[in-house]
C-alpha cells in the first residue's frame, strides 16, 4: 500500500518558485528521510503533504492513504487528518499544561468535543496517555508542567502524543535541528522504534545528514523544490552533499564515511530509482 502519494505538485510565493512539478511515493511502513539546504522546499512539501496547504494549479495533486488530499490547487474535504500526524521543531506543546494532559490531547479527534474542551478523560484514556510516555522512555515527568521539560523531553512528548492519536503517518518537520547530540539521538530512536514496532510511515525533515544515513534505509534530498535524489541513504557521497548543501556542506555532512544503518526490517519500495539531477 502507497502512504503518500505526491504527482506534479509545484508551488509558487511570488517569484519564487517553491516547489517544482514534484513527485514522490512513500510505501506504508518506510522510514524516510527528506534533506535538502534551507530554502530547498523540504518544509513546503511537508505542509502539503500534512494537508495544510494546497499547491497551484491544475496538475498537482496529493493522496494520503488512498485517500485524495488535494487537487487541482484545492484541498478536499474528509481528507484523513486524524490518521496523519505531524511534529515541528517548536514542539507545540501547551506550556502551562501538564504533560499528561499535553499527551491526552491526542485523544481530541476521538471523544465528544465537549469532554475535549473541559479535559475530562477516561481512566482507560489516562493509561494509554501514560504507557505513551513510557514509550518514549520519559514517564517520571507526566506530571510536570511541559514548559519544564528540556527540548528533546519536549519533543518525546509530542511524539508521545502522536501515539495516543493512533496515527498510521508520523511527518516530522526538522524535529532534531533545535536539539544537542544527545537529545537528537533519542529522539531519532524514538522514532525509529515506533516505526519498526508500530509499521507507523515516518518522513522526517533532517537538517542533519548523518542521521538521514543512519536511520533511514531511503533519502529524497531537495534542491530549488526539485527532487534531485531518491535512492538508499548508503549511497549518499560526501562529494554529492558537497555539491548539494554547498558553502553549509562543511557543518552539515561529517568528513567520515557514511554510518552503518541502524538493524531494521526490510522494506520494499516500488517508488523511483535513485536519480541525480544536480545541475
Amino acid at each position: 500500500m502507497i502512504a503518500i502519494s505526491v504527482s506534479n505538485l509545484s508551488k509558487r510565493y511570488g517569484k519564487t518558485r517553491a516547489l517544482d512539478n514534484v513527485t514522490i511515493e512513500v510505501q506504508r511502513g518506510e522510514m524516510v528521510a527528506l534533506i535538502g539546504a534551507s530554502g530547498s522546499g523540504k518544509s513546503t512539501l511537508i505542509r502539503h503533504i500534512a494537508g495544510l496547504e494546497a499547491g497551484d494549479g491544475e496538475a498537482g495533486r496529493v493522496v494520503v492513504l488512498e485517500q485524495v488530499s488535494q487537487t487541482a490547487g484545492r484541498l478536499m474535504r474528509g481528507r484523513p487528518a486524524g490518521r496523519v500526524a505531524v511534529i515541528f521543531q517548536q514542539f507545540n506543546l501547551v506550556g502551562r499544561l501538564s504533560v499528561l494532559t499535553n499527551v491526552l490531547i491526542g485523544n481530541l479527534g476521538r471523544v465528544p468535543r465537549w469532554r475535549g474542551t473541559l479535559g475530562l478523560f477516561s481512566r482507560s484514556e489516562k493509561e494509554k496517555a501514560e504507557n505513551a510516555l513510557s514509550r518514549v522512555g520519559i514517564p517520571s515527568v507526566a506530571a510536570q508542567r511541559s514548559s519544564t521539560l528540556s527540548g528533546g523531553q519536549q519533543q518525546r512528548a509530542a511524539i508521545a502524543r502522536t501515539l495516543v492519536q493512533e496515527a498510521e503517518i508520523l511527518i516530522a518537520d526538522e524535529p532534531i535541528s533545535a536539539l544537542d547530540p544527545s537529545s537528537a539521538r533519542r529522539v531519532m530512536d524514538v522514532l525509529a522504534t515506533i516505526n519498526t514496532q508500530d509499521n507507523i510511515t515516518i518522513l522526517v525533515s533532517l537538517h542533519q545528514v548523518e542521521y538521514a544515513r543512519r536511520y533511514c534505509k531511503r533519502t529524497i534530498a531537495m534542491r530549488d523544490g526539485r527532487i534531485v535524489y531518491d535512492g538508499p541513504s548508503t549511497s549518499l557521497s560526501n562529494a554529492f552533499l558537497a555539491e548539494l548543501y554547498g558553502d553549509a556542506s562543511e557543518e552539515l555532512v561529517l568528513p567520515e564515511s557514511p554510518a552503518e544503518p541502524l538493524p531494521a526490517r526490510p522494506f520494499r519500495s516500488s517508488g523511483p530509482q535513485p536519480v541525480h539531477m544536480l545541475a
